[in-house]
């Protein structure tokens, strides 16, 4: 498979690059990382830019090969990333485009390509993460509208958010996966209340939200009523597809600078660390060609992303977190210092073999779609 680059994709990189050194030095000063009314604000103007730059459809309607140029070239001039519209740019838009009705990609597309509008997932529940199916949110039919109650955990950004793409159980008698509805959820809705949650790293980027018989029109469900666990399906490919790829590049930039820093404190001595950085080497060398094989892949196979992502963000969940871990051994006792660059993201790294669908999840998966292995009994 050929991996190099298209006359389209050198030119793109070149015009992108040009762009970028001119629109970066425009930038406002960041805001602290707890400040989300700051942090929103800050991310929402960037993607406002990037929208009038002609750069916003890049986020999923364009050619993979050129979405991942973009990916790569923004991360290695150091611009923000999607930041506080995630969910929005790389879950709820993406899956809107690829099952909403032409209404509804009209009314939600343009705000989130525009940074208008914030959007938040509403998935995970307190009996229900890793076991998405068992979620017992409930919405009941009541004219032209949905009667919600119930409560979500891990809501990324919900105290900033506008929108949020919410998995309801439509049918309770049904078996457990074909009773589920995907939902746009208003957040200022009556009924609802988020509360952050902090994290181990001292940040609130999480949140509780109940649900206190929320109305959500019958015209914000995306897909078929009982039809949520598919479209969920196509949710979760996006996030696990090439939603990472600008995380492998900076972490490439990560471990180059982990390098010089061992040769600076003497800790280039180790033969074991140099072994160490030198596998973390070829482990995101790799994992950069496997985003490139899943580009490759989506561009013969449709736009939705395939169980491929799994493969990657199985592996590229425990690099990142070796990485880090090497970090805290070339830092040494400064490792505790959150005020010190990669403490904060050594301990943010934790939670990627969860996020996202945990590991074990990945490698069913894996086993089960690509593989064509059995599904385990009793």
């Amino acid at each position: 498979m050929d991996f190099g680059p298209t006359e389209e994709e050198a030119a793109f990189r070149t015009e992108l690059r040009s762009w970028l050194a001119t629109a970066l030095p425009r930038l406002p000063p960041k805001p602290s990382p707890d400040d989300w009314p700051g942090r929103r604000a800050y991310d929402t103007h960037w993607q406002r830019m990037l929208y009038d730059a002609g750069y916003g459809r890049l986020h999923w309607d364009a050619d993979p090969g050129l979405r991942l140029v973009f990916l790569e070239e923004t991360e290695l001039a150091g611009a923000p990333y999607v930041g506080a519209n995630f969910v929005g740019l790389l879950h709820a838009g993406p899956t809107i485009a690829a099952e909403g009705t032409p209404e509804q990609r009209e009314r939600w597309l343009g705000p989130i390509l525009r940074g208008d509008e914030i959007w938040c997932q509403g998935f995970s529940e307190p009996g229900a993460g890793s076991d998405l199916a068992a979620l017992r949110t409930r919405a009941v039919r009541d004219g032209d509208a949905y009667v919600v109650t119930g409560s979500k955990i891990w809501t990324s950004h919900a105290e900033v958010a506008d929108w949020c793409e919410l998995l309801v159980r439509t049918d309770p008698a049904a078996p457990r996966h074909r009773g589920i509805s995907w939902l746009a959820l208003s957040m200022d809705a009556p009924g609802i209340t988020v509360r952050p949650l902090r994290t181990l790293a001292g940040t609130a980027e999480f949140a509780e939200v109940f649900l206190d018989e929320v109305r959500v029109p019958a015209a914000h469900r995306v897909g078929a009523e009982n039809d949520g666990w598919r479209v969920t399906m196509v949710t979760l490919s996006f996030e696990r597809g090439t939603a990472f790829a600008g995380e492998v590049v900076a972490c490439r930039r990560t471990l180059a600078a982990l390098a010089a820093a061992a040769r600076e404190t003497g800790r280039w001595d180790d033969p074991v660390l140099r072994r160490r950085l030198g596998r973390l080497h070829a482990e995101f060398t790799a994992l950069w060609r496997l985003v490139q094989w899943n580009v490759s892949e989506a561009r013969t196979g449709g736009t939705v992303p395939g169980p491929g992502g799994s493969v990657f963000k199985l592996r590229y969940s425990g690099a990142r977190q070796e990485l880090y871990e090497t970090a805290a051994e070339v830092l040494g006792p400064d490792a505790l210092d959150l005020g010190r660059e990669w403490a904060v993201d050594r301990l943010s790294s934790l939670s990627y073999t969860i996020a996202a669908g945990t590991s074990q999840i990945q490698r069913n998966i894996i086993a089960e779609r690509l593989l064509g292995l059995p599904k385990g009994g009793a």
